[in-house]
C-alpha cells in the first residue's frame, strides 16, 4: 500500500450549470481555484451520461453511453494533475426512473442539476502510469 498524510487547506461548495458536462465543470472550479489536489462528492441529475467499465484483462475502458435523464444519486471522485492538467477522477451511482442503479467511471453527462463538496488538499498529487493494472495511479512514481 502507498500511502501519503494531505492537509486540507480549502472547501467549496458549488452549484453545477445546467447544460454543461458534469465533469469538466467539477475541473473548472478545481482550475479556476488553482486546486492541484482534492476529493469531492456530488450529487444532482443529468441529461445522459457516459460511463465507463475498466476490462482488467485487456486493460481498456468500455464505454456505455445512456441517453436519458438519470439521478445522480451518489458521485465521488478525486482531483489530481495527469498529464500536466487538472483532472476529475469521477465515480458515480446513477439510476433511472424505475429506480434501476447503473454506476462505474463517469466519463461525462449533461447537468440538469448537480451540487459539488470539493475538499483541496495543500499536497500536489500527480497521477502516473501504473504498469500493473494499466492505470494512471495516485502515489506512484
Amino acid at each position: 500500500m502507498e500511502y501519503q498524510e494531505v492537509e486540507s487547506t480549502r472547501e467549496f461548495l458549488a452549484r453545477l450549470e445546467t447544460g454543461q458536462d458534469w465533469r469538466d465543470e467539477i475541473e473548472s472550479l478545481a482550475r479556476e481555484e488553482e486546486v492541484e489536489a482534492g476529493w469531492f462528492n456530488a450529487m444532482g441529475a443529468v441529461q445522459d451520461a457516459e460511463i465507463w467499465f475498466y476490462d482488467q484483462d485487456d486493460q481498456e475502458y468500455r464505454s456505455i453511453t445512456f441517453e436519458e435523464p438519470l439521478e445522480v444519486a451518489a458521485c465521488v471522485g478525486n482531483v489530481a494533475k495527469l498529464d500536466g492538467d487538472v483532472f476529475a477522477h469521477t465515480h458515480a451511482v446513477l439510476s433511472r426512473e424505475d429506480g434501476e442503479p447503473l454506476a462505474g467511471h463517469l466519463e461525462g453527462g449533461t447537468v440538469f442539476a448537480g451540487e459539488v463538496h470539493l475538499r483541496a488538499f495543500e499536497e500536489p498529487l500527480v497521477r502516473n502510469f501504473d504498469e500493473t493494472t494499466g492505470l494512471d495511479l495516485w502515489l506512484n512514481e
